[in-house]
């Protein structure tokens, strides 16, 4: 008598679903702005911290490396140390989502956000 409302019931589990993924996303992307990750050059001498977002927010260089005729050199350092903290924490970003994803039930090869 009633036979469509079994899809109607599917698809309240669906918009269910959808909701939920929607705010693990919001917590996740909250969550990527407090995790921090250290990317290092120099055997440490030079240090960048960043977000898990990828944005920058600190140095420590050791103060040994400050002479003026290893001037490129140290540049060299903080550039590394930068782009290894934001390989990090792209990295460190991907297995966030991963983890969405698995709780999700959703296919490992899924990109999130889409």
């Amino acid at each position: 008598m009633f036979k469509g409302l079994g899809g109607l019931g599917d698809m309240s589990k669906m918009m269910k679903a959808a909701q939920e993924m929607q705010g693990k996303m919001a917590q996740i992307q909250e969550d990527l702005e407090t995790i921090t990750v250290t990317g290092e050059s120099g055997a440490g001498l030079v240090k960048a911290t960043a977000t898990a977002k990828g944005e920058l927010t600190g140095l420590d260089i050791d103060p040994s490396i400050f002479v003026a005729s290893e001037k490129e050199v140290v540049e060299d350092l903080i550039l590394a140390a930068i782009k290894d903290a934001q390989s990090r924490a792209t990295e460190r970003a991907q297995a966030e989502m991963k983890k969405i994803t698995e709780e999700l039930g959703l296919p490992a090869g899924m990109n999130l956000p889409f």
